[in-house]
């Protein structure tokens, strides 16, 4: 069966992989009430198309951080990729080189930043969860700096773990041929079974729940890379990220696995965007399966998105090539939509090609 949207990879991994690692991927946060918005808030925004204008030739390039890339689609980081497919994360760098875009790798990767750089040329970024130890912190950071990754996704919307009933019933563990790689070598590369979710008492012990604002300006202390504050769903808290010395704010609710009832991403990205005022770019994460997704946060002020799930589905399915045609799909879907939105550049895209919920209560304005 030939497979011709990003979704189809969902079915064809819940048939592939073990039920513990697919509900681990699949699964949010308790009633899962936000994971299911995340998808449908994008369902509720819709769009005011501009015609007869000429769209022969459309520009999809954008710069992140001041890296050139080929589209405003990015990796965002997954936990223990390898629980997928035997390449994991070697599969996901290679695939986001090919396509000209950034790769987030995870903490928790069942690759080492050292193993991902070794796959070739590419811009990598690296997420940071803060351990207890510091040590381990600013180790860990000057790794991935000596191993060329280019900007830290500092997460900081878990200083628990949310509770993932799946992953409870499951009593998900990392499988012991496994391990998370970055850690090996610091005895913290293993996680116990436990009487509920594995990685919640492995997060319960190491993750640091005294995180805050002063720990982002420690960061900056240490390392000269750029910090993306990941894991903001206010205008309150994007402030305080630009007062901290962030280089950009990622909108994400952590796929919906942290915090149930908090908004989709793609419904508290305007008031972000707004708080930010330009002085730092703000991305989104979160629910974006097609490539009208791309575009809707786009219109709504993000400079780019970041796919997760996406990612470790096609990568069940289908390895690297997998995850090549996920974000060739999704590249040639937000082309199409351009184009049929009456855009050449993503500097054409603009809040007026779209209409929200809020707009809908509004009278259209004059343009």
């Amino acid at each position: 069966m030939e497979i011709t949207n990003v979704m189809e990879y969902e079915d064809i991994a819940r048939q592939k992989l073990p039920k513990m690692v697919f509900d681990y991927y699949a699964s949010g946060a308790e009633d899962q009430w936000t994971l299911k918005d995340n998808r449908e808030a994008f369902s509720r925004i819709l769009f005011r198309p501009r015609i007869l204008i000429d769209v022969s030739r459309i520009d999809m390039t954008t710069t992140v951080l001041g890296f050139k890339i080929s589209m405003p689609i990015m990796i965002a980081p997954t936990a223990m990729q390898k629980m997928a497919h035997p390449e994991g994360e070697y599969a996901t760098a290679r695939a986001a080189s090919a396509a000209g875009t950034i790769m987030t790798l995870s903490s928790w990767a069942t690759s080492s930043v050292e193993e991902v750089a070794s796959t070739g040329p590419g811009i990598r970024f690296f997420q940071l969860y803060v351990y207890k130890d510091r040590h381990v912190v600013a180790q860990l950071v000057r790794r991935a700096e000596r191993a060329g990754f280019k900007a830290i996704a500092l997460t900081v919307d878990t200083p628990r773990l949310g509770r993932r009933e799946a992953d409870i019933k499951n009593r998900f563990t990392l499988p012991p041929f496994l391990t998370l790689k970055n850690f090996e070598g610091l005895d913290l590369g293993k996680m116990d079974k436990a009487d509920d979710s594995g990685l919640a008492s492995y997060v319960a012990g190491q993750i640091d729940r005294t995180l805050s604002w002063k720990d982002v300006k420690w960061l900056q202390t240490i390392t000269t890379m750029p910090i993306l504050v990941k894991g903001v769903l206010t205008a309150e808290d994007t402030r305080l990220a630009i007062q901290s010395g962030a280089a950009g704010i990622i909108v994400s609710n952590h796929g919906a696995r942290q915090l149930d009832y908090v908004p989709a991403t793609i419904s508290a990205l305007e008031e972000v965007v707004k708080a930010a005022q330009g002085r730092i770019p703000v991305f989104l994460d979160g629910g974006v399966r097609r490539g009208t997704d791309v575009f809707k946060a786009l219109a709504l002020g993000a400079s780019g998105i970041f796919i997760g799930r996406p990612v470790v589905f096609s990568l069940a399915a289908e390895g690297e090539a997998g995850v090549r045609k996920v974000l060739q799909m999704l590249r040639d879907e937000f082309e199409l939509t351009m184009a049929l939105s009456g855009c050449t550049s993503l500097k054409e895209i603009t809040r007026n090609h779209i209409v929200t919920e809020a707009d809908r209560n509004r009278p259209v304005p004059r343009l």
